[in-house]
C-alpha cells in the first residue's frame, strides 16, 4: 500500500530555494505552501525565482514582511504541514512557526564551521580550500540543530565568491536530493552539530571592501575573491577617485621599490601590498567604467601632483 504523500511548507529563496525546491517537488513532495520573499531587480541579474517556480507549478505562495507576523503563523498552520524547510530565506523563525512541523535548513558551509550570515564569502575571505552545504535540524539559535546531510566542495585558488556559490548551490542539491527518502521515511541520521568548532560570522557590508594594501598579497587577494563582483568588490580611494578590482590575480614576480597601493608598471596595472607582493589587476573599475592603465596612470599623477 502506497504512503500518503508527505505535506510540507517551504521557506525559499535564493539559486539554493529554486534548487532545493525543485527536489522536493521532483521526491514526491506536497508542497502546499511556499514563504518567499519579492523578486528583487537587483538581486534576479544573477539570482532564480523562486516565485517564478510556483507560478509555473501552481504552488501556493506568500511574500511577508516580517517572519514573526501572525497572519504568517496563521497560513503556515493552515497548511498543516508533516515537514518545514527553509532555503536560504532571509528571515528568522520563531518558535512558534518551528513549532508546527519539524523543520529543516540548508546552510551554504559545512557546519558547525562558517554559521552565520553570508558563509561562503567569509570562507573565500579566509582562504579556506574546502566549503559546501549542510541540511540541520532548525532551532530558534541559528546553524545550531543536528546535522542531518552535508555535501563538500573544493575552493580553487583563484575561485571568487561568486563561482564557488554556484558549487555551493548544487551541493545544496545533492545533500538534499541523496537525504530526502530517508527524511521522508523518518529514517534520516542525525549527528550532534558541534558548536565548540567553528564560529558565528555576521553579515558583511559594501565597506567591508575596502582594501588594506599594508596587509599581505595573498590577504588582499582572499578579500578581491570573497567581495568581487557580482559583489560590491574590493575597493580602494585615491584622492577623489573609488577604485574597485574587477578581475585579478596574485602576480608571482617582483616589483621593488613600490610603495603599497595602486601602480601602472610597464602599461599594466599593480596593487602593491604590504609584503613586497602584488596583485595584477587586469580590470579596474572607477565610476562602474573599466579604466586603461594610461587613464589610471594620469589620475594617480594627478592625485601627487
Amino acid at each position: 500500500m502506497n504512503q500518503p504523500r508527505k505535506r510540507a511548507v517551504v521557506f525559499a529563496y535564493h539559486n539554493v530555494g529554486v534548487r532545493c525546491l525543485k527536489v522536493l517537488l521532483a521526491g514526491g513532495v506536497d508542497v502546499a505552501l511556499v514563504v518567499t520573499h519579492q523578486d528583487s531587480a537587483t538581486e534576479n541579474i544573477w539570482f532564480e525565482s523562486v516565485i517564478q517556480v510556483c507560478e509555473t507549478e501552481g504552488i501556493p505562495y506568500v511574500t511577508p514582511e516580517d517572519g514573526k507576523s501572525p497572519d504568517l503563523l496563521q497560513a503556515v498552520q493552515a497548511a498543516r504541514p508533516d515537514l518545514m524547510f527553509s532555503f536560504y530565506f532571509r528571515h528568522m523563525l520563531p518558535q512558534a512557526i518551528l513549532d508546527v512541523a519539524p523543520a529543516y535548513n540548508m546552510h551554504g558551509s559545512l557546519l558547525p564551521a562558517y554559521r552565520g550570515r553570508a558563509p561562503t564569502n567569509w570562507a573565500v575571505l579566509h582562504g579556506e580550500h574546502e566549503t559546501g552545504a549542510t541540511l540541520h535540524e532548525m532551532t530558534v539559535k541559528p546553524d545550531a540543530g543536528a546535522i542531518v546531510a552535508q555535501q563538500a566542495v573544493p575552493i580553487l585558488p583563484d575561485d571568487t565568491a561568486f563561482e564557488v556559490f554556484g558549487k555551493v548551490t548544487v551541493a545544496a542539491e545533492l545533500a538534499l536530493y541523496r537525504v530526502l527518502p530517508d527524511l521522508l521515511a523518518g529514517t534520516a541520521p542525525r549527528t550532534p552539530n558541534d558548536l565548540t568548532q567553528g564560529g558565528y560570522f555576521g553579515g558583511r557590508k559594501p565597506e567591508d571592501g575596502r582594501i588594506d594594501w599594508t596587509q599581505p598579497a595573498r590577504a588582499v587577494y582572499n578579500l578581491h575573491r570573497a567581495v568581487a563582483p557580482p559583489y560590491p568588490g574590493a575597493f580602494t580611494d585615491v584622492g577623489p577617485h573609488r577604485y574597485v578590482i574587477e578581475r585579478a590575480r596574485l602576480h608571482h614576480g617582483s616589483l621593488p621599490g613600490l610603495p603599497a597601493g595602486l601602480a601602472v608598471v610597464d602599461n599594466a596595472i599593480f596593487g602593491v601590498c604590504g609584503d613586497g607582493r602584488a596583485l595584477r589587476i587586469h580590470s579596474l573599475l572607477a565610476n562602474g567604467m573599466r579604466l586603461s592603465p594610461a587613464e589610471l596612470q594620469a589620475q594617480l599623477a594627478q592625485t601627487q601632483a
